[in-house]
This record gives C-alpha cells, structure tokens and sequence, in this order.
C-alpha cells in the first residue's frame, strides 16, 4: 500500500498530516528517509520521530454516543474535553469518521481503517446522517418551504435530504458533512438551534448504547 496510507492507519494522523510528515523528513522507511508516493508493506521497517510504527493486527471499529460539550479532536479546547477521555487509552489510536461539534451529541464512528474512513467521508460515497433538531422558537411554514428549496451559504446551497417534524422539534437527514451545516442552515432564517443530536449514520444507529458510552462493532456491520 501506498506510505501515506500505512503512516495514517498507523498512528491516527490523516493522509493529509501523513504526506506533510513523509514530505518534511520525519519518515524513515528501511533505513531511509522516505518519500511521497512510496509503497510500503507490514515487513518494512518504518519510524515516525524516531519512533517505529506498525499498522495494528485487526482492524477495530467503534460506534460512540457522545454527550455534548465534549469536542471531537484530540487535543483539548480550554476546558472542554475530548472524546477520547470518554474511552479507554487502547483506543486512544482511532479516527473519527467525520465530526460533531462540540454541542452537538449523537453517533460518531472512530476506526483504525484508514480506507473505509476514507470511503466513508468521500462524496461518492453517500452515507445519509439521521438528526433531531430543537429550535429556539416555532418553525413557520413559509421557512419551511424555504428550507426545503434551499438555503444559500457562504460556502453553497444547504438542502436537508429529508425535513418532517411540527412546532419546536425536527427530525432531519443529511448527506453533507460540511462545517456546522445544520446550525448556520436555520441560523440563516433567524433560528437558533437549542439542540442538535445524531441518531444513524448510514446503517448504524445508537439502539443500546448510552451516553458517553461505546459499543465496538464489526466492519459489516457498517458497509
């Protein structure tokens, strides 16, 4: 496989953060200072820093309720936690699959398989995302309309795949994943969004498991 996939899979970075380390230097690969493009496989020799890495022997796959006010990051916001204070240190190598923000609760999907992740957040693949929405005040009908159509954002139109719900309380789907989307999609119509919670993600749901618990799954259970 190519180094910049085996570096993430690896030590949790992105293929992103994986080409920056192999581009600055930091990858030594047999020996070696490696470079953007090489192949590497679970019988080379391959350090970060100094460090040796490996790619893990099975492949883990982890479904978490997050409470709100945690952040999905692994560095700590101020006072704010991270989702991995939520779980055990051996887990502690896995990536989420996309992100919530911090007030937002519900289902995030953390894997060390750096192709499925990548699968999963790439736009031809579609995996529909499940939320329930309280807002600050009644939805009148004409926002609704409007919300159906399509709100334009600074960074495009946002159109819910999917808005049912009366009143206060919404429940909507999602193919999207971009910054907030949600949040800034009725913001744009004067509401504020009290609470936001994700309920599936594709197949997966959150039957069984409570908050700011995690139950580890299989990789069929998700494609």
């Amino acid at each position: 496989m190519r180094l910049n996939r085996y570096v993430a899979m690896a030590t949790g970075l992105s293929r992103r953060q994986a080409d920056d380390a192999i581009a600055g230097g930091r990858i030594i690969l047999n020996g070696t200072i490696a470079s953007l493009g090489d192949q590497a496989s679970s019988t080379d020799s391959i350090s970060l820093d100094g460090l040796a890495i490996s790619t893990p022997d099975e492949l883990k796959y982890l479904v978490l309720h997050k409470p709100a006010g945690y952040v999905t990051s692994r560095t700590q916001q101020g006072s704010h936690q991270t989702i991995y204070a939520l779980l055990p240190e051996v887990y502690h190598r896995l990536k989420p699959v996309g992100r919530l923000d911090r007030e937002t609760s519900g289902l995030i999907l953390l894997t060390d398989d750096g192709e499925m992740a990548f699968q999963l957040t790439h736009p031809s693949y579609v995996k529909i995302k499940r939320y329930e929405a309280v807002l600050d005040r009644i939805l009148k009908d004409d926002d609704l309309n409007r919300l159906r159509s399509g709100i334009e954002l600074e960074d495009g139109l946002s159109r819910f795949d999917s808005l049912s719900g009366k009143g206060k309380n919404w429940q909507l789907t999602l193919h999207e994943g971009r910054n907030r989307q949600i949040r800034r999609t009725f913001s744009a119509l004067g509401y504020k969004v009290l609470r936001l919670h994700r309920t599936h993600f594709g197949k997966l749901d959150l039957n069984g498991i409570v908050q700011g618990e995690y139950r580890l799954i299989n990789k069929i259970d998700i494609i």
